[in-house]
C-alpha cells in the first residue's frame, strides 16, 4: 500500500543543479532508501542509498562528489550538482527490502513512478 512519488526533475543545462524529492505515503524510518536511474537502452543503475537513521550513505561512481542523498521521516532527497549530459535518465525512488544498501534491483521492495532528468545545452 505504500506509495512513493518523485518530483523535481526537468530540463537543466550542463553544470546546473536539480533537487529531487520522493514523498512516501507512510513513514520510511524502518527502511533503507535510495535512488536508481535508467537511461534509454541501459539497465537500471543504482545512484545512491542511505541507511535508516540517515547517517551512512553510498554513492555509485557516476555521482560521487556531485550528488548528495538525505532523508526525513517520509521524504528522500537527491541533490544533484554539476550535472552532465550523461546524467540524463528517469530517476526512481526506491525502498529497500534489505537492511543494507545495495546496487541490485532485486533488493528493492517499492518503487516510485520516476521523474525525468534531462541535461542538455
Amino acid at each position: 500500500q505504500l506509495q512513493l512519488v518523485e518530483s523535481g526533475g526537468g530540463l537543466v543545462q550542463p553544470g546546473g543543479s536539480l533537487r529531487l524529492s520522493c514523498v512516501a505515503s507512510e513513514p520510511l524510518d524502518n527502511y533503507y532508501v535510495g535512488w536508481f536511474r535508467q537511461a534509454p537502452g541501459k539497465e537500471r543503475e543504482a545512484v545512491s542509498c542511505i541507511d535508516r537513521r540517515g547517517v551512512s550513505t553510498n554513492y555509485g561512481d557516476s555521482g560521487k562528489g556531485r550528488f548528495t542523498i538525505s532523508r526525513e521521516k517520509t521524504t528522500v532527497y537527491l541533490q544533484m550538482n554539476s550535472l552532465k549530459p550523461e546524467d540524463t535518465a528517469v530517476y526512481y525512488c526506491a525502498r529497500y527490502r534489505t537492511f543494507w544498501c545495495s546496487k541490485f534491483v532485486r533488493d528493492v521492495l517499492s518503487w516510485g513512478q520516476g521523474t525525468q532528468v534531462t541535461v542538455s545545452a
